[in-house]
């Protein structure tokens, strides 16, 4: 299979030519990232500015790893130019995301995966979260990113408030109880408010690379739900199984559990 990579020597970008390198069962084929036009990955491939040259190259799967801004283009482009995709870009708005159902889910189109983490362990904790939700009395989301993460909350922190307030619903266990604070002496001290009114809280230092926590708490207990990637690699085997399983994953899929039967 052939791959073209968005935002090729990014940090994200510059792993996943590592991985599909790597893999016996890709090849890399294209490479986009304006701010490196010119440079040489390998052999043969030339960074460019732009895709215009990848269907010559017979780029079949484009993975996308660049800035919300970017990635709406690059994600139309493959749309419109029968390239199937896989994004792990973060800060995509709700309507971007619709626009790009829209195009990927016509007759003739090709196929999207867009998911908001590639770590099949926060895959995991998302699920564990939803099935813990609706048994306990509050809830309160942490994720933790390093220092040069552009937007917050995450999108996975984003998805998980959205998914837990979903499963007490769907469970018909109601929302979770107000809040009692009546003064926040720092603004913001209470963290965002996400979907349920769920608390979600963003840390940002030197060091991270991407951690989330889901507390829950219940009379005299707690439990509490981690997940942590050490290293940008983590987000590979995720990012491959997209990549292998996307042409036969019609229109787009937001999200990795399909792929992973969850």
């Amino acid at each position: 299979m052939r791959i073209g990579v968005f935002g090729a020597l990014g940090k994200m970008g510059a792993t996943v030519c590592e991985a599909v390198q790597a893999a016996p069962d890709l090849e890399l084929a294209g490479a986009v990232d304006p701010a490196h036009a010119g440079e040489q990955i390998e052999p043969g491939i030339i960074v460019g500015a732009d895709p215009a040259d990848w269907r010559r190259s017979g780029v079949e799967v484009a993975i996308d790893f660049t800035d919300a801004s970017a990635a709406s283009v690059n994600l139309a482009w493959c749309a419109e130019n029968g390239v199937h995709a896989v994004s792990g870009t973060t800060g995509l708005s709700a309507d971007t995301i619709a626009e790009l159902r829209r195009r990927f889910n016509v007759p003739g189109a090709p196929n999207a995966v867009i998911a908001p983490n590639f770590a099949i362990t926060a895959v995991l904790l998302v699920r564990l979260a939803e099935l813990v939700a609706p048994h306990l009395e509050g809830v309160e989301v942490i994720e933790l990113h390093h220092d040069q993460k552009r937007d917050s909350p995450s999108g996975t922190a984003i998805e998980t408030a959205n998914r837990i307030a979903a499963a007490r619903t769907a469970a018909g266990a109601g929302p979770f109880s107000p809040d009692p604070t009546e003064q926040e002496r720092l603004p913001g001290a209470r963290g965002a408010r996400g979907a349920g009114g769920i608390a979600i809280h963003a840390v940002r230092l030197p060091g991270l690379v991407a951690h989330e926590e889901v507390i829950f708490g219940a009379l005299g207990q707690s439990l509490t739900l981690r997940q942590d990637s050490y290293d940008r690699r983590s987000f590979m085997p995720g990012v491959l199984l997209a990549a292998r399983r996307v042409a036969a994953t019609p229109g787009l899929t937001y999200g990795l559990e399909p792929l992973l039967g969850l």
